[in-house]
Protein backbone atom coordinates (compact mmCIF):
# COMPACT_ATOMS: atom_id res chain seq x y z
CA UNK A 1 0.00 0.00 0.00
CA UNK A 2 1.02 3.81 -0.67
CA UNK A 3 0.22 5.48 2.10
CA UNK A 4 0.88 9.44 2.55
CA UNK A 5 1.81 10.36 6.04
CA UNK A 6 1.51 14.42 6.54
CA UNK A 7 3.91 15.73 9.37
CA UNK A 8 6.21 13.03 8.56
CA UNK A 9 9.59 14.68 9.71
CA UNK A 10 7.99 15.47 13.13
CA UNK A 11 8.54 13.31 16.05
CA UNK A 12 5.23 10.64 15.65
CA UNK A 13 5.19 11.00 11.88
CA UNK A 14 9.13 9.97 11.68
CA UNK A 15 8.65 6.71 13.88
CA UNK A 16 5.14 5.92 11.76
CA UNK A 17 6.99 6.51 8.85
CA UNK A 18 9.88 3.83 9.93
CA UNK A 19 6.71 1.30 10.88
CA UNK A 20 5.45 1.69 7.49
CA UNK A 21 8.51 0.95 6.01
CA UNK A 22 9.24 -1.83 7.90
CA UNK A 23 5.86 -3.33 7.40
CA UNK A 24 6.46 -3.36 3.55
CA UNK A 25 4.73 -0.38 2.42
CA UNK A 26 5.67 2.80 0.29
CA UNK A 27 5.46 6.00 1.98
CA UNK A 28 5.32 9.55 0.76
CA UNK A 29 6.13 11.71 3.91
CA UNK A 30 5.08 15.15 3.57
CA UNK A 31 5.89 18.42 5.90
CA UNK A 32 6.31 22.20 6.13
CA UNK A 33 9.86 21.98 8.06
CA UNK A 34 8.14 25.43 9.39
CA UNK A 35 9.91 27.61 12.78
CA UNK A 36 7.73 26.07 15.26
CA UNK A 37 10.92 24.38 16.61
CA UNK A 38 14.67 24.03 14.69
CA UNK A 39 13.56 22.54 11.49
CA UNK A 40 17.43 20.64 11.20
CA UNK A 41 15.68 18.25 14.53
CA UNK A 42 13.68 16.96 11.10
CA UNK A 43 16.12 17.23 8.94
CA UNK A 44 17.80 14.65 11.19
CA UNK A 45 14.12 12.65 11.39
CA UNK A 46 13.93 12.26 7.69
CA UNK A 47 17.55 10.90 7.24
CA UNK A 48 16.15 8.39 9.50
CA UNK A 49 13.70 7.25 7.61
CA UNK A 50 15.65 7.12 4.79
CA UNK A 51 17.86 4.84 5.93
CA UNK A 52 14.63 2.22 6.43
CA UNK A 53 12.86 2.98 3.86
CA UNK A 54 15.48 3.45 0.77
CA UNK A 55 13.48 4.26 -2.74
CA UNK A 56 10.37 3.43 -1.29
CA UNK A 57 10.32 6.28 0.60
CA UNK A 58 9.06 9.99 -0.63
CA UNK A 59 9.71 13.58 0.86
CA UNK A 60 7.32 16.13 -0.24
CA UNK A 61 8.02 19.86 1.59
CA UNK A 62 4.24 20.91 1.31
CA UNK A 63 2.29 23.18 3.35
CA UNK A 64 -1.01 22.10 4.07
CA UNK A 65 -2.42 25.20 3.09
CA UNK A 66 -1.55 24.89 -0.36
CA UNK A 67 -4.30 23.03 -2.16
CA UNK A 68 -2.34 22.77 -5.34
CA UNK A 69 0.94 21.39 -3.97
CA UNK A 70 -1.25 19.19 -1.64
CA UNK A 71 -3.52 18.00 -4.46
CA UNK A 72 -0.01 16.68 -6.86
CA UNK A 73 1.59 14.89 -3.21
CA UNK A 74 -1.79 12.37 -3.42
CA UNK A 75 -1.34 11.12 -6.98
CA UNK A 76 -1.03 7.18 -6.69
CA UNK A 77 -1.17 7.06 -3.04
CA UNK A 78 -3.73 4.28 -1.36
CA UNK A 79 -4.71 5.56 2.39
CA UNK A 80 -3.58 8.90 4.16
CA UNK A 81 -2.84 9.53 7.78
CA UNK A 82 -2.97 12.90 8.71
CA UNK A 83 -0.94 13.36 11.66
CA UNK A 84 0.26 17.16 10.60
CA UNK A 85 -0.92 20.50 12.92
CA UNK A 86 -0.03 22.98 15.31
CA UNK A 87 0.19 21.21 18.65
CA UNK A 88 0.19 22.73 22.09
CA UNK A 89 -2.31 24.19 24.43
CA UNK A 90 -0.37 27.39 25.72
CA UNK A 91 0.90 28.49 22.41
CA UNK A 92 -2.74 28.29 20.85
CA UNK A 93 -3.94 30.40 23.48
CA UNK A 94 -1.36 33.06 22.16
CA UNK A 95 -1.77 32.69 18.63
CA UNK A 96 -5.32 31.24 17.71
CA UNK A 97 -5.52 32.26 14.67
CA UNK A 98 -2.62 30.06 12.90
CA UNK A 99 -4.28 27.22 14.98
CA UNK A 100 -7.03 27.73 12.87
CA UNK A 101 -5.41 28.13 9.77
CA UNK A 102 -3.31 24.74 9.79
CA UNK A 103 -4.77 22.50 11.77
CA UNK A 104 -9.36 23.39 10.36
CA UNK A 105 -8.25 25.08 6.76
CA UNK A 106 -5.45 22.44 6.84
CA UNK A 107 -7.64 19.43 7.51
CA UNK A 108 -10.06 20.81 5.12
CA UNK A 109 -7.74 20.32 2.58
CA UNK A 110 -6.23 17.25 2.86
CA UNK A 111 -10.28 15.99 3.12
CA UNK A 112 -10.94 17.62 -0.39
CA UNK A 113 -7.44 16.50 -1.78
CA UNK A 114 -8.18 12.85 -0.77
CA UNK A 115 -12.12 13.31 -2.45
CA UNK A 116 -10.31 14.73 -5.79
CA UNK A 117 -7.48 11.70 -5.93
CA UNK A 118 -10.28 9.43 -5.34
CA UNK A 119 -8.78 8.25 -1.51
CA UNK A 120 -11.07 6.52 0.55
CA UNK A 121 -8.74 5.55 3.25
CA UNK A 122 -8.05 7.92 6.06
CA UNK A 123 -5.98 8.27 9.98
CA UNK A 124 -6.61 11.35 11.62
CA UNK A 125 -4.98 12.89 14.21
CA UNK A 126 -6.87 14.03 17.48
CA UNK A 127 -5.85 14.80 21.09
CA UNK A 128 -6.81 13.75 24.25
CA UNK A 129 -7.23 17.65 24.61
CA UNK A 130 -11.33 17.29 23.52
CA UNK A 131 -12.06 15.81 26.78
CA UNK A 132 -11.37 19.08 28.51
CA UNK A 133 -11.80 18.54 32.13
CA UNK A 134 -14.10 16.07 31.69
CA UNK A 135 -15.31 14.53 35.17
CA UNK A 136 -15.74 10.73 34.42
CA UNK A 137 -12.75 8.84 33.85
CA UNK A 138 -11.36 7.09 32.59
CA UNK A 139 -12.63 8.93 29.58
CA UNK A 140 -14.47 7.04 26.49
CA UNK A 141 -15.02 8.19 23.19
CA UNK A 142 -18.46 8.09 24.35
CA UNK A 143 -18.08 11.46 26.49
CA UNK A 144 -19.27 14.42 25.15
CA UNK A 145 -16.57 17.05 23.94
CA UNK A 146 -18.24 20.08 22.98
CA UNK A 147 -16.49 22.16 25.86
CA UNK A 148 -12.51 22.12 24.81
CA UNK A 149 -10.51 24.67 27.60
CA UNK A 150 -7.80 25.68 24.61
CA UNK A 151 -8.15 27.00 20.88
CA UNK A 152 -5.80 23.83 20.07
CA UNK A 153 -8.34 21.39 21.31
CA UNK A 154 -11.28 23.16 19.94
CA UNK A 155 -9.41 22.79 16.76
CA UNK A 156 -9.16 19.04 16.66
CA UNK A 157 -12.59 18.87 17.67
CA UNK A 158 -13.10 20.88 14.51
CA UNK A 159 -11.19 17.41 12.74
CA UNK A 160 -12.80 15.04 13.79
CA UNK A 161 -16.60 17.21 12.54
CA UNK A 162 -15.21 17.68 9.15
CA UNK A 163 -14.00 14.06 9.18
CA UNK A 164 -17.57 12.82 10.03
CA UNK A 165 -18.66 15.10 6.94
CA UNK A 166 -16.87 13.67 4.00
CA UNK A 167 -17.16 10.46 5.44
CA UNK A 168 -20.81 11.22 4.98
CA UNK A 169 -20.63 12.93 2.24
CA UNK A 170 -17.99 11.39 0.15
CA UNK A 171 -17.73 7.76 1.55
CA UNK A 172 -14.10 8.17 2.74
CA UNK A 173 -13.51 5.58 5.24
CA UNK A 174 -12.22 7.15 8.56
CA UNK A 175 -10.48 6.72 11.60
CA UNK A 176 -9.96 9.72 14.40
CA UNK A 177 -6.71 8.50 16.91
CA UNK A 178 -6.99 10.80 20.13
CA UNK A 179 -3.68 10.45 20.95
CA UNK A 180 -2.60 10.68 25.06
CA UNK A 181 0.55 12.78 26.02
CA UNK A 182 2.98 10.95 23.80
CA UNK A 183 6.61 10.73 24.59
CA UNK A 184 10.09 9.06 23.36
CA UNK A 185 13.16 9.80 21.07
CA UNK A 186 12.64 12.56 18.93
CA UNK A 187 10.09 14.52 21.43
CA UNK A 188 9.56 18.02 20.45
CA UNK A 189 11.76 19.95 22.40
CA UNK A 190 9.13 22.28 24.06
CA UNK A 191 7.15 19.37 24.65
CA UNK A 192 7.73 18.77 28.86
CA UNK A 193 9.37 15.94 29.55
CA UNK A 194 12.26 17.11 26.74
CA UNK A 195 12.64 20.01 28.44
CA UNK A 196 12.49 18.49 31.74
CA UNK A 197 15.38 15.92 30.85
CA UNK A 198 17.38 18.75 29.12
CA UNK A 199 17.57 21.14 32.00
CA UNK A 200 17.60 18.59 34.99
CA UNK A 201 20.86 17.19 32.82
CA UNK A 202 21.85 20.57 32.78
CA UNK A 203 21.46 21.44 36.41
CA UNK A 204 18.86 24.12 35.36
CA UNK A 205 15.65 25.10 37.21
CA UNK A 206 12.17 23.65 36.12
CA UNK A 207 9.23 24.81 36.64
CA UNK A 208 5.88 22.83 37.86
CA UNK A 209 2.44 24.38 37.35
CA UNK A 210 0.01 23.66 40.07
CA UNK A 211 0.74 21.59 43.50
CA UNK A 212 2.16 18.31 41.67
CA UNK A 213 -1.07 16.29 41.27
CA UNK A 214 -2.17 17.08 38.14
CA UNK A 215 -1.89 13.91 35.80
CA UNK A 216 -1.25 12.45 32.18
CA UNK A 217 -1.99 9.54 30.74
CA UNK A 218 1.81 9.20 28.77
CA UNK A 219 2.07 7.02 26.43
CA UNK A 220 5.32 5.61 24.31
CA UNK A 221 5.78 6.85 21.05
CA UNK A 222 6.20 3.36 19.67
CA UNK A 223 3.09 2.53 21.61
CA UNK A 224 1.12 4.94 19.81
CA UNK A 225 2.91 4.28 16.47
CA UNK A 226 1.65 0.68 16.89
CA UNK A 227 -2.20 2.11 17.60
CA UNK A 228 -2.08 4.18 14.11
CA UNK A 229 -0.63 1.00 12.00
CA UNK A 230 -3.78 -0.66 13.57
CA UNK A 231 -6.33 1.96 12.67
CA UNK A 232 -4.79 2.05 9.06
CA UNK A 233 -5.11 -1.50 8.15
CA UNK A 234 -9.16 -1.05 9.62
CA UNK A 235 -9.71 1.53 7.59
CA UNK A 236 -9.73 -1.26 5.53
CA UNK A 237 -13.55 -1.39 5.89
CA UNK A 238 -16.11 1.54 5.15
CA UNK A 239 -16.47 3.45 9.04
CA UNK A 240 -16.17 6.26 10.69
CA UNK A 241 -14.99 5.91 14.47
CA UNK A 242 -13.10 7.39 17.36
CA UNK A 243 -10.55 5.30 19.22
CA UNK A 244 -8.25 6.51 22.05
CA UNK A 245 -4.64 5.55 21.94
CA UNK A 246 -3.53 5.70 25.21
CA UNK A 247 -1.72 4.03 27.70
CA UNK A 248 -4.58 3.54 30.76
CA UNK A 249 -2.17 4.94 33.57
CA UNK A 250 -2.14 8.46 34.45
CA UNK A 251 1.00 9.37 36.65
CA UNK A 252 1.45 12.08 38.90
CA UNK A 253 3.47 15.40 37.72
CA UNK A 254 5.38 14.64 40.65
CA UNK A 255 5.96 11.06 40.09
CA UNK A 256 6.92 11.73 36.37
CA UNK A 257 9.64 14.21 37.74
CA UNK A 258 11.36 11.25 39.78
CA UNK A 259 11.28 9.14 36.56
CA UNK A 260 13.37 11.50 35.05
CA UNK A 261 15.55 12.23 37.77
CA UNK A 262 16.38 8.85 38.24
CA UNK A 263 17.03 7.94 34.72
CA UNK A 264 19.44 11.33 34.47
CA UNK A 265 20.48 10.71 38.01
CA UNK A 266 20.01 13.92 39.42
CA UNK A 267 18.03 15.78 41.46
CA UNK A 268 15.33 18.14 40.09
CA UNK A 269 15.80 21.68 41.20
CA UNK A 270 11.97 22.31 40.81
CA UNK A 271 10.48 26.19 40.80
CA UNK A 272 6.48 25.66 41.49
CA UNK A 273 4.47 28.13 39.24
CA UNK A 274 0.18 28.43 39.36
CA UNK A 275 -1.57 26.28 36.67
CA UNK A 276 -1.56 27.51 33.64
CA UNK A 277 -5.07 28.37 31.59
CA UNK A 278 -6.13 26.05 29.10
CA UNK A 279 -4.33 22.85 31.17
CA UNK A 280 -6.46 20.24 32.07
CA UNK A 281 -6.22 18.53 35.43
CA UNK A 282 -5.73 15.24 34.39
CA UNK A 283 -5.88 12.57 31.37
CA UNK A 284 -6.48 8.62 31.20
CA UNK A 285 -7.70 6.83 28.28
CA UNK A 286 -10.21 4.24 28.41
CA UNK A 287 -8.97 1.48 25.76
CA UNK A 288 -11.79 -0.85 26.13
CA UNK A 289 -12.90 0.17 22.72
CA UNK A 290 -9.54 0.42 20.92
CA UNK A 291 -8.49 -3.18 22.64
CA UNK A 292 -11.46 -4.40 21.82
CA UNK A 293 -11.78 -3.55 18.02
CA UNK A 294 -7.91 -3.06 17.16
CA UNK A 295 -6.18 -5.20 19.14
CA UNK A 296 -4.00 -2.28 20.40
CA UNK A 297 -2.75 -2.89 23.53
CA UNK A 298 0.66 -0.67 25.21
CA UNK A 299 3.47 -2.58 26.03
CA UNK A 300 5.95 0.29 27.78
CA UNK A 301 6.20 1.13 31.31
CA UNK A 302 7.11 4.62 31.94
CA UNK A 303 10.29 3.95 33.48
CA UNK A 304 11.81 2.10 30.66
CA UNK A 305 10.07 4.67 28.25
CA UNK A 306 11.80 7.71 30.15
CA UNK A 307 15.05 5.54 30.14
CA UNK A 308 14.87 5.13 26.38
CA UNK A 309 14.20 9.09 26.12
CA UNK A 310 16.90 10.04 28.10
CA UNK A 311 19.36 7.44 26.79
CA UNK A 312 18.43 8.82 23.55
CA UNK A 313 18.96 12.40 24.47
CA UNK A 314 22.35 11.65 26.39
CA UNK A 315 23.35 10.44 22.69
CA UNK A 316 22.40 13.35 20.47
CA UNK A 317 24.28 15.55 22.69
CA UNK A 318 27.75 13.37 22.95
Amino acid sequence: MHVLVTGAAGFIGSHLCERLLRDGHTVTGLDHFNAFYDPALKERNVAAIQQVGGDRFTLARVDLRDLPALQAAMVGVDAVVHLAAMAGVQPSIRDPLIYEDINVRGTLHVLEAMREAGIKRLVFASSSSVYGNAQRVPFSEDEPVDRPISPYAATKKAGELLCHTWHHLHGISVICLRFFTVYGPRQRPDLAIAKFIRMIANDEPIALYGDGSSSRDYTYVLDTVDGIARALAATSVPRYEIFNIGNSGPIALRELVAHIETAVGKAARIQWQPMQPGDVERTWADLTHAQAALGYLPQTPIADGIAAQVAWYQDQTK
